[in-house]
């Protein structure tokens, strides 16, 4: 499984009347998480694009457990857990950075689509290889795990 932790500090304006980060936030936070874990991983989306891939989401999932709140900490957390074929499924954890309580929990599913013809397509090989690594148990200078 690959395992990305994105923090990010909760602005005073993404907070509702109540004081609470507003629902529609988590999206934003998915999102740049998203795109930073595939940055570290060694593939922006921008050279994604950039060969003719677009990744739209075709669903999404969130879950409240507990609010977070204005100048708190976050951690959101991205998980792959298998390779993609013609879609990529990500998991995800926001915990507060301080305790790690569990504050929400999310899915999304992207799809990969050629640009050009706007067809869904299979996943582009330059993602799979650099996946495939990520995923590879690790090995030992001397080649044993």
């Amino acid at each position: 499984m690959i395992r990305h932790v994105y923090q990010h500090r909760v602005r005073y304006r993404e907070c509702d009347p109540m004081g609470m980060v507003y629902h529609a936030h988590y999206v934003d936070y998915l999102e740049a998480a998203r795109t930073e874990a595939l940055r570290d991983l060694g593939l922006p989306y921008r050279e994604l694009e950039a060969s003719g891939i677009i990744m739209p989401v075709v669903d999404l999932s969130l879950r409240f457990h507990r609010p977070a709140y204005y100048d708190e900490l976050l951690d959101v957390i991205t998980m792959i857990r298998e390779l993609p074929r013609a879609r990529l499924h990500l998991d995800y954890e926001v915990r507060r950075h301080e305790t790690q309580e569990l504050l929400a929990t999310g899915h999304v599913t992207l799809c990969f689509v050629d640009r050009a013809r706007n067809r869904p397509v299979r996943a582009p090989q330059a993602l799979l290889d650099v996946l495939q690594k990520a995923l590879e148990p690790s090995l030992s200078p001397d080649g044993q795990r």
